[in-house]
């Protein structure tokens, strides 16, 4: 069964972390969900998830693929230096990376996103670009194992884009 390794914390952006998760579940993936420290995270809208791992205890290389959401908690994602070492290992691998909204953020103190294309949240297009981005004002990019979209409106066009790349890469025998 393929895995999949959500990284977020309080304050996620709700339907873009639930979408990806349901989603993948749906596709047959094992999801796990990781932030700062084990118990609930709570998103913007109100709603609990179950963190199964630490940012400490998680080895990338158990996983296939890595979703980032959005909401204000990439700002505190970005600061723990495990889930940068995570973030680094997908890119290292070539490993499929779905991120959105403010999920560049981790991208970008990562080191991750010079010479790359990608979108994000308007509010971090800046931030893209001087970390040495194209950003582009599209629902979704797709750069080589990366698969970014701007807000929740895109996630359709996001997620239909990723299971097209895990499909491309073995991991789905179809895209439903």
């Amino acid at each position: 069964m393929p895995r999949a390794l959500i990284i977020s914390a309080d304050g996620f952006e709700d339907v873009e972390l639930l979408y990806p998760y349901y989603r993948l579940v749906e596709a047959g993936f094992e999801v796990h969900i990781a932030s700062m420290k084990e118990g609930d995270i709570t998103g913007k809208h109100g709603y609990k998830i179950k963190v199964d791992k630490a940012f400490s205890s998680v080895d990338p290389g158990d996983y296939d693929v890595l979703v980032i959401p959005g909401g204000r908690a990439p700002e505190r994602v970005r600061l723990d230096s495990d889930a940068l070492r995570i973030t680094r290992r997908f890119f290292e691998d070539g490993k499929p990376v779905a991120v959105i909204c403010h999920g560049p953020q981790i991208l970008i103190s990562a080191g991750l996103v010079r010479g790359r294309k990608l979108t994000s949240y308007w509010g971090v297009k800046d931030d893209v670009i001087a970390a040495g981005g194209e950003w582009l004002d599209e629902p979704v990019v797709i750069d080589g194992n990366l698969v970014s979209s701007r807000y929740p409106g895109d996630i359709p066009f996001w997620m239909r884009e990723f299971m097209k790349l895990l499909e491309s890469r073995g991991l789905l025998k179809h895209t439903p």
